[in-house]
């Protein structure tokens, strides 16, 4: 009886069954001695542009994590501009974003 109303609860509301949301995937791209992974998130219909920045800093690797509010319908493109992000965030930080060896942190 209570996965009846909980049915009915999750399509007034717009709940899904699903909790986590598949993302779209790609294989990681270098750039300037970074590893760029994009990792969009899907948000229903529509994909968020996410990703993470990594390099290899005296045997350490550290990471730094960005998710934007740019929105796509298509996989393919919120793949294609998450790497075009994650280059614009390089060439525009240089050395400085990775320059206080934290391991982990968003941009």
């Amino acid at each position: 009886m209570a996965s009846f109303f909980s049915n009915i609860f999750s399509a007034f509301s717009g709940a899904s069954k699903d909790k986590a949301a598949p993302t779209a995937t790609a294989e990681p791209q270098a750039h300037a001695g970074c590893t760029i992974h994009a990792a969009p998130i899907r948000e229903g219909s529509q994909y968020r542009l996410a990703g993470r920045i990594e390099k290899v800093v005296d045997g350490e690797t550290l990471e730094r994590t960005f998710i934007r509010a740019d929105v796509f319908t298509s996989a393919d493109d919120a793949l294609e501009c998450t790497f075009r992000k994650a280059r614009q965030i390089i060439d525009q930080n240089g050395t400085a974003l990775f320059a206080d060896g934290v391991r982990s942190r968003p941009v």
